[in-house]
């Protein structure tokens, strides 16, 4: 699915690719920054991102930002998009070799984009509901990843993650702007912490009844599902670089089958989540081998309403 074919932009602009987490961000963020042009900034969103990225605190999963709060946000992202790293706030955070391993690697993306003119590529998840701040107050393109429910959700009983949904609740302007309509289905599924289950199915829901919204608006977002790009990748991230205006090379071609092959493993280990080679056909109804048949029917009902508007019968075969 892709909305707005016909809006072409050139690549002197940043890029945003948001939706879920383990929605395929991450791959799909790596596979354009392939291309050489962009320097690739991970998750300034983050609840536990890294000062010398982003310099301002994050108190919520999914921080809603949009022009009534953004005085918060504005100039710490600013200084993101151009690439100056806060070298100084980095040090005084680090508390381990992994943080100052981190240090060392973003520091260098940034002063290498910078150094290349290169355009930065935030990889972020967590800025999918402020997607449309991003692009008409950054001027960011953004790209939106869809998963299929249940892939999503056997995604996340795989690492035993669960969801507080204080995060969206403690937000007025997100609540206001656009969970309004699923605040007694949160109230609901708080007080039954064991039914991990319902919180992603309606985590899901109403992160994609956000995304289908954007559609609805005709904003010049790019939505695609994780599966089409998965089942024909070359293709597909050919036709995602000629909508973005990027110039799809023989470099970048053989990244993606490297990514794609069917010599890579069909899951990622739990040690290295965030690896994005994989034999990406098989991996597409993994969650057919995660979860059961009576999970499956479950999140099919509970998703559903929001669901069938991305998916048909054949994609829950």
């Amino acid at each position: 699915m892709e909305t707005n074919n016909h809006f072409v932009m050139r690549d002197q602009t940043p890029i945003l690719v948001t939706g879920a987490h383990r929605s395929g961000t991450t791959w799909v963020g790596k596979m354009l920054a392939a291309s050489g042009r962009y320097a690739y900034v991970s998750e300034p969103l983050n609840r536990l991102h890294r000062p010398g990225v982003f310099r301002v605190p994050v108190d919520h999963w999914y921080t809603y930002i949009c022009f009534d709060n953004e005085t918060l946000f504005l100039q710490a992202f600013q200084d993101t998009l151009q690439l100056r790293y806060h070298l100084w706030d980095e040090v005084k955070s680090l508390r381990s070799i992994t943080d100052a391993g981190r240090m060392f690697r973003d520091w260098g993306r940034f002063n290498l984009g910078k150094l290349w003119n290169k355009q930065p590529l935030l990889k972020d998840p967590f800025a999918v509901f402020s997607a449309e701040w991003f692009a008409g107050r950054l001027g960011c393109r953004v790209v939106i990843t869809v998963r299929h429910p249940a892939s999503f959700v056997s995604s996340l009983k795989r690492y035993g993650w669960s969801f507080n949904f204080t995060d969206f609740l403690s937000q007025p302007l997100l609540m206001r702007d656009w969970l309004k309509p699923f605040s007694r289905d949160m109230e609901t599924v708080q007080n039954q912490p064991h039914d991990a289950l319902v919180k992603a199915s309606l985590l899901w829901r109403m992160i994609y009844h956000v995304v289908w919204q954007y559609g609805q608006r005709e904003l010049p977002f790019h939505i695609l599902r994780h599966e089409d790009l998965s089942a024909e990748p070359v293709e597909g991230f050919m036709g995602l670089y000629k909508t973005l205006g990027i110039p799809f090379t023989p470099k970048v071609e053989a990244r993606i089958i490297k990514a794609t092959s069917s010599e890579n493993p069909t899951e990622v280990s739990k040690r290295s989540i965030h690896s994005v080679n994989l034999d990406s056909r098989a991996n597409i109804k993994i969650w057919q081998k995660r979860l059961t048949d009576k999970e499956i029917i479950r999140i099919r009902e509970y998703t559903a309403d929001v669901a069938d508007l991305f998916y048909t019968d054949q994609d829950w075969a």
